[in-house]
């Protein structure tokens, strides 16, 4: 079975199983895990910040990171095609009591006309006060494709003349570093806070990292704990996150070879292919009249052995990751060849 439907389904390599065997732990809501503490060491200097916190998922810290920068009843903006605004269950509203104001995030970074349009500044009794804004990058809704550091630094920048805090949802942002032959903190550096993941192309089982200054991380530390998400002897997921950190980095290049690929194969099968600049490790198309529905193909392929998603109507996604080679590529495009046609 091939599977495309997300860089989420990949195994831990046999290194991270051998290092989460022998993993030192110990209770990481007290603090006393060697193993999670090295984690959160190595990722803060990566990035260049004070100090991170391990949260058990991406949404999880996105959340908590959303939760730490606001008050209720405040605003945040947010890209109306990004993950916090489609994908993560309302949970802005539901669980932080933050209103959101959706920008335009087509390209995948806000344009700095609708950062001014819809900032609230605190003069107006009718509405929220607009203290926080989110970018994504890579950016899953555009096509998986990565902000480049200038306009990525240009709408954190206006975000924050405007006295907004900047939150980055870099949960493939090391896909992003990889495409565009920049360092990570050239992003990091124009934040107050990211969250990145784990899982996905750097191939551990679990977890996120959420990185910011030391007083954010701590106020996030009680968030976390108050949500359910404290957890005790986690070194040994820790150990498979700290190979991903230092081992897996390198070879995200590859997942974005192999996408390229995939798309040029997909398009001399006359499958309508989206074109995005810079592609990473994503691969969009969209079904015509001619061909079968987005459902009946994901049903088609898996009879075919192959595994693919859809977001939503005509339009399917693919991802390449760890789990898939270039052989694997080409054996995919064949089963949609056959797969697609009414």
């Amino acid at each position: 079975m091939f599977d495309f439907r997300s860089d989420t389904v990949t195994q831990p390599t046999e290194a991270m199983r051998e290092a989460m065997a022998v993993a030192a732990v110990g209770d990481d809501v007290y603090g006393d895990d060697p193993t999670v503490n090295e984690l959160q060491d190595y990722a803060a200097g990566l990035l260049g910040m004070e100090a991170a916190i391990y949260m058990c998922s991406g949404t999880m810290g996105n959340l908590i990171a959303i939760m730490s920068h606001c008050s209720r009843g405040d605003g945040v903006l947010m890209g109306v095609n990004s993950h916090t605004w489609r994908n993560e269950v309302g949970n802005v509203a539901s669980v932080a009591g933050v209103m959101p104001y959706p920008l335009d995030d087509a390209a995948g970074c806000p344009t700095i006309e609708s950062i001014r349009k819809f900032y609230q500044p605190s003069g107006n009794v009718h509405r929220p006060i607009t203290t926080l804004m989110t970018l994504e990058n890579t950016h899953n809704g555009a096509g998986g494709v990565p902000t480049g550091a200038a306009p990525f630094a240009a709408a954190a920048d206006e975000a924050r003349s405007l006295g907004m805090k900047v939150h980055v949802d870099g949960a493939r942002i090391f896909d992003a570093v990889a495409r565009l032959g920049v360092d990570v903190k050239d992003y990091s550096s124009k934040a107050d806070s990211v969250q990145f993941c784990l899982s996905k192309g750097l191939g551990a089982p679990m977890g996120s990292i959420l990185c910011g200054e030391r007083d954010f991380i701590d106020k996030a530390r009680k968030y976390r704990k108050a949500l359910g998400g404290g957890q005790r002897q986690v070194g040994i997921a820790a150990a498979a996150g700290l190979i991903a950190l230092r081992e897996m980095r390198g070879r995200l290049s590859e997942d974005h070879e192999n996408a390229a690929l995939l798309a040029e194969l997909l398009k001399g099968c006359g499958i309508d292919v989206e074109d995005v600049p810079n592609r990473t490790n994503m691969v969009f198309f969209n079904l015509t009249d001619g061909q079968c529905d987005a459902q009946a193909l994901i049903k088609r392929c898996k009879a075919r052995g192959l595994l693919i998603g859809s977001p939503g109507g005509r339009r399917v996604r693919m991802v390449t990751h760890l789990g898939i080679g270039a052989d694997d590529v080409r054996s995919a495009a064949e089963i949609i060849k056959k797969a697609a046609p009414l």
